[in-house]
Order: C-alpha cells, then structure tokens, then sequence
C-alpha cells in the first residue's frame, strides 16, 4: 500500500518491503517557510560530510508547472530528514516530526489475504521482493570481495590500475565518474572534485613526462578512496541491472 500527498510537497509511505517511505526537500522547505535552495544547500553540505545515507537515486530533476529550468529536488528518509533539520530552531523541529507522525499514523494497515489465491499473489511478490535483494547482493559480491583483497594495500592506484581491479571497462568507468560528480575534466586531464579529495579519496600527483617534458597533474585513489569507489561501482551496478529489468517488464 502506497500513500503519496500529490504536488510538488510528497511524502510517500509505503508498506513493509517496499522502499522505505520518504520525504521532499520541498515539502520540508513549505513546512519550515524556508527556500528551498537553502534547504538543498544543507543537504549537499550533509552529502558531502557523509552524514547522510543518500544513494545516487535519491535526487531527481523537478519541472515547475510554469516551465523554466528544471530543479533538483531530494527525496530524503524519516532518518536523513531529521538530520537535515537538526540545526533548525525547537519549533520548525517539531513541525517535521509532527507531519512524519500524522502521515505514519493516516496510513492504513496491509490487508490480510482473504482467499488462498491472495495468500499465493501475496507469496508470489515477496518471492520477487527476495529475488531482487539476492540480485543486490550477488552485484556486490564482486565489490566486496575486491575490497577484501585490496583492504592490506598502503599504495595509491592509478585510475586505469582501478578500473582493472573492478573488472570494469575503462570508458564505463570514466563516464560513471564523470556523471557522479566524482571527477571532472581539467585541460584535459581527470581531476577529483574537491569534496573528494577533502575526504581523503584521492590524492594529486604532480610531475612532468620525461619524454615531452610536459608538466601534468594525475589524479591517485588513495587506499581509503579505492574502497569507497568499489561500493560506489557495486552500486551502480546495481542501478543498471534494476533499469534494465524495468525497461524489459514494461
């Protein structure tokens, strides 16, 4: 059962093994009287602090009714909510936890099967729930396991060194990079945004090729970052997998 508040402002609730319910930064913005630019604001500060728990799939691209540039809005969980909302005053406090509890309480109890066939419907899609976890894990397994091999090393690694270590092809690699905002393009060369390099996931090495005598900066995991970016791959696996299953359902 799925109860969704509709609008711009949505908080979701869902029953037990769906996703986990969910609220917008929207929707804490318009019940804080706060921008929400702002809001988003201490949510990316958060991300990057990893204090939250958000995964890549937990933002997506808002289109106001009026046009205009899309926005990004944030779907957060009752836990990331109320971390986002810690530093806000007792009163704007309470506003949120008052509307998670009113909507947590609005939401009506799973129905009970009432015949055999709704008992085998029943058994049917938490089979599916159970195989969709058992594919989670079996893409992560290579992540984990590589994790475990690389966990002794004290060296920094190259990106091609990286990708091969993942058994990923390295233009995959490059793109999934690039678009999660993990590096960039600087005159050329692969450069870590600076959140990354601040949480000790990476490293810059200067130097200058003997043969060119060109000067040129490369960017090293660090053994730190070379961990975090095996579950950061496994997870985007994952994502791929679970798009492509949908593609072919619909």
């Amino acid at each position: 059962m799925t109860t969704n508040i509709t609008g711009d402002n949505m908080l979701t609730l869902q029953s037990p093994g769906a996703a986990e319910a969910t609220m917008s930064s929207r929707e804490i913005a318009d019940i804080c009287e706060a921008r929400h630019n702002d809001v988003i604001a201490t949510i990316e500060r958060l991300i990057n602090e990893e204090v939250l728990r958000l995964g890549r799939n937990t933002a997506r691209a808002h289109q106001a009714d009026g046009g205009g540039r899309p926005t990004m809005v944030y779907d957060l969980t009752k836990r990331d909510c109320l971390v986002v909302i810690s530093g806000y005053s007792a009163a704007l406090r309470a506003k949120i936890i008052d509307r998670w509890m009113a909507l947590e309480a609005a939401a009506p109890a799973p129905a009970l099967p009432r015949s055999f066939a709704d008992a085998l419907r029943l058994a049917a899609d938490q089979q599916d729930v159970i195989a969709a976890q058992a594919e989670q894990l079996a893409a992560a397994a290579p992540a984990v396991e590589f994790v475990e091999r690389y966990a002794d090393s004290t060296g920094t690694k190259g990106f091609r060194q990286v990708a091969k270590l993942l058994n990923a092809k390295e233009n995959d690699f490059r793109e999934f990079l690039l678009d999660a905002k993990i590096l960039y393009r600087l005159a050329g060369e692969l450069t870590p945004h600076a959140q990354h390099i601040d949480a000790g996931r990476f490293c810059v090495k200067a130097g200058t090729a003997q043969v060119s005598g060109h000067a040129y900066n490369a960017a090293r995991f660090t053994p730190k970052g070379v961990t975090w970016i095996a579950g950061e791959w496994a997870k985007h696996q994952v994502a791929l997998r679970q798009r492509a299953g949908a593609e072919v359902a619909a």
